[in-house]
């Protein structure tokens, strides 16, 4: 592997014809050996996307060819052209992202699936909880096929309208006049003589169809402007409230199709009236006995039938949120931490959790519609459940204040806020168990799935180390602020004192860096470098400064733990995901005996 390495170095710089045989075949060896890891860690979530991807295809191209090349619909293209198939081929993959839309941020059936079911195997779990992931791939998704529509429509709007109220005899002109006489079927959707743009305005706004179309497309622009990072991060109310849109869009996608305006000739018409003859004739329609005057109804709408079921489904989580919203919480203790940090310590009937999960919080004395989700840091054996806050918008500082953190006074119990909890849900972090060696990584306040990680994993090694799979954990923790360490390292002095007090330092190797300090702060540590314990975390363990090597990292744990899947955990900013996956890929090995790291990534 480590000639494989440089070879491949020496390549990126060397045009491949001007390597040597020998040079050539350690690439090769080193391609088969990236593409095989890529696989490893990739591939199940590439070939469902590639699936998602082609039924896309097929829909497009199916229904495109439908409009295009049907019988039934050959009048309606001889009225408005080739952007009849453009409409209606999005709109039946718009019908298939709908259905699968609103199924990942279904997270009660998620988690059961995930930690319910034994159906799921770790390759499908690491699946599940890149549901947001896949979320966002098909509002895109949704996103293109409606600019297509409605691209389409707006010039099937217009050929509509012209028609209506060209004077000369064309087809066009007798297709948009049927219907106009008794025992007439209309074929235009424009019914009334009014020049552009005041025809289109008036199909736009006075139609069924246009009407619930321009609503639902300024309701999917909204939810999508309001969903980018910056929105999310600093306005998330605005990203929240916006985001509940969905109700108004699916509202209007489901009686979108009621008004029919796309039409095609009925099959009893069509066996009287043959269209490909009869379109040579239309000045004599009704006049000759072969050529009777064609009859038109319009589409019967679908989409109901493509997002029925998961509409149930949501309705169902929602219920459940709700009923969960009802149950008894009691905050039984509030711990104001460093870092502008709180931990509210609760308890609640029934409460059942699994180390990393997650639960959304709701406070009705800050706001009574709003959900935010946090990550627990107690673990399963404690009585309690815990989470930590950092004071960040409107929201969190809010919930600081009615919990009494502004006041000096001590607070009583009674005066604490009621709070709802929905949950707790899955995620990545309750896989560690899964593996014999794991890398747990976190930057910043990402660090609290591993908190509760770290304390469980203790429980279980004190209590029962024997059937504890867990031999090994490496933990790095990547802070920009020296404040952030202090709230954390509690828990890591308390987990390094038992450890040295039952001889089991090596079960634990952990890791801080500081990547962000000023010249005073460097002079004071360069001072205190030498004493015992850190003059930062006051840990035995140094604080690092800088950021990892990676690089280092992968291969040193590779070298500890050969013939090993080793489990790489991040809760942490996109970039750092990037790094750790891509390290995790390089540093496999190809041999299925060899040492193989499985990234997994927080997502909530």
């Amino acid at each position: 592997m480590q000639v494989c390495r440089f070879h491949f170095l020496y390549w990126k710089k060397t045009p491949y014809k001007h390597l040597s045989q020998k040079e050539q075949y350690h690439s090769i060896l080193l391609s088969t050996v990236i593409m095989g890891n890529w696989v490893e860690n990739e591939g199940l979530s590439i070939f469902v996307i590639f699936v998602w991807l082609a039924l896309n295809v097929f829909l497009f191209t199916w229904y495109y060819f439908v409009y295009d090349l049907g019988e039934n619909f050959y009048y309606t293209r001889e009225l408005l052209g080739p952007f009849l198939a453009l409409a209606r081929a999005p709109a039946a993959c718009l019908n298939f992202n709908c259905m699968l839309i609103l199924l990942p941020v279904c997270r009660n059936l998620l988690s059961f699936l995930r930690g319910s079911s034994a159906c799921c195997s770790v390759r499908v779990r690491r699946q599940l909880d890149r549901n947001l992931t896949f979320h966002k791939l098909v509002a895109w998704m949704i996103a293109l096929h409606t600019t297509i529509h409605t691209i389409a429509h707006l010039f099937n709007v217009e050929k509509s309208v012209n028609a209506r109220n060209e004077k000369e005899t064309t087809i066009q002109s007798v297709l948009s006049h049927l219907g106009d006489m008794e025992n007439e079927t209309y074929l235009n959707f424009a019914r009334k003589k009014l020049p552009n743009p005041e025809g289109g305005l008036y199909v736009a706004f006075t139609t069924l169809a246009g009407l619930t179309g321009v609503i639902i497309t300024l309701c999917l622009i909204l939810i999508i402007t309001s969903s980018t990072k910056t929105i999310r991060r600093s306005y998330f109310e605005v990203f929240w409230f916006t985001h509940h849109l969905f109700v108004i869009f699916f509202a209007g996608l489901v009686i979108h199709g009621a008004g029919q305006i796309v039409r095609g000739q009925i099959q009893a018409s069509l066996d009287q009236h043959k269209p490909r003859i009869c379109v040579k004739k239309f000045t004599q329609w009704g006049e000759i006995p072969e050529c009777p005057i064609p009859q038109f109804s319009g589409n019967p709408p679908m989409t109901w039938k493509w997002v029925v079921g998961p509409m149930i489904l949501y309705l169902c989580e929602r219920l459940v949120r709700f009923w969960r919203s009802q149950q008894k919480v009691v905050i039984t203790k509030v711990v104001i931490h460093p870092f502008k940090t709180i931990e509210l310590q609760m308890k609640k009937k029934g409460f059942k959790m699994e180390v990393g999960q997650y639960i959304f919080v709701k406070c009705p004395a800050v706001s009574m519609l709003e959900w935010h989700p946090f990550t627990l840091t107690s673990a399963p054996e404690e009585d309690y459940f815990s989470i930590h806050i950092r004071i960040v918008g409107d929201w969190t500082e809010g919930l600081f204040n009615v919990c009494g953190c502004d006041k000096q006074e001590f607070q009583d119990a009674w005066k604490l806020p009621k709070i709802a909890v929905d949950g707790p849900f899955g995620t990545a972090s309750e896989d560690v168990f899964s593996y014999e060696t794991v890398m747990l990584v976190g930057a910043g306040i990402g660090v609290t799935p591993f908190a509760s990680v770290l304390k469980s994993v203790w429980y279980k090694y004190c209590n029962d180390a024997t059937n504890l799979r867990l031999k090994k954990i490496y933990f790095y923790w990547l802070c920009r602020d020296t404040h952030a360490f202090e709230w954390f390292a509690d828990l890591l002095q308390s987990l390094e004192t038992q450890m040295q007090d039952r001889n089991e330092a090596s079960f634990l190797s952990y890791n801080i860096y500081l990547t962000g300090w000023d010249e005073s702060q460097a002079t004071h540590f360069t001072v205190h470098h030498d004493q015992e314990k850190d003059v930062i975390t006051g840990l035995k363990q140094k604080t690092l400064y800088g950021r990892p090597n990676w690089e280092n990292e992968f291969k040193m744990v590779a070298r500890q733990h050969p013939s090993s899947r080793i489990g790489v955990f991040l809760c942490g900013p996109e970039a750092l995901a990037t790094t750790l996956n891509k390290m995790s890929i390089s540093n496999s090995e190809a041999d299925p005996r060899g040492v193989h790291f499985i990234f997994n990534k927080e997502n909530f």
